[in-house]
């Protein structure tokens, strides 16, 4: 009776464990560049920056407790490293998540070069292979500004300043 326990239990360990590693996705495959215009038209979700700003975030490497790369944004941040905060990756704040869903959600300061001093950036990595970068800010200069990133979009450079 007992070893049939054992087996019924390593089983199931088996199962849980095989179940959970096909639900993963390989973080390392959202390395590279990506690309994107800002998003979302109500006056809240648009302040600071151009309304048709482009983003590139250049993710040079990221695991599960961090992400490090380099992030540029129409008028507002001249390639700026981001390496998310290990305060924020050894927190409750590593589960962060919100509507949609992400796989992974990267929390770091960035320099801005707009002169309203550094801005927080949410990087959401999502199974759908698309990142969104939020930007927030305070203070005498807030920023609040939503890219939706893809690998390839070609519309990306138009309109650049």
């Amino acid at each position: 009776m007992r070893r049939t326990s054992l087996a019924t239990i390593w089983i199931v360990l088996a199962l849980g464990a095989g179940a959970g590693l096909g639900a993963c996705s390989d973080l390392r495959e959202y390395r590279g560049e990506w690309r994107g215009s800002r998003i979302g038209g109500a006056p809240a979700l648009v302040v600071g920056g151009a309304i048709d700003a482009h983003a590139t975030l250049a993710i040079d490497a990221l695991d599960p407790h961090g992400l490090h790369g380099l992030l540029s944004v129409d008028g507002v941040i001249a390639a700026a490293p981001v390496d998310s905060l290990p305060g924020a990756e050894a927190d409750a704040l590593s589960g962060l998540t919100f509507a949609g869903s992400p796989l992974r959600v990267y929390l770091a300061f960035v320099d801005a070069s707009d002169g309203g001093g550094p801005a927080l950036a949410v990087v959401a990595l999502y199974e759908d292979r698309r990142v969104e970068v939020r930007l927030l800010r305070g203070g005498t200069s807030p920023l609040y500004a939503i890219f939706a990133l893809a690998e390839d979009d070609p519309g990306a450079g138009a309109g650049s300043s």
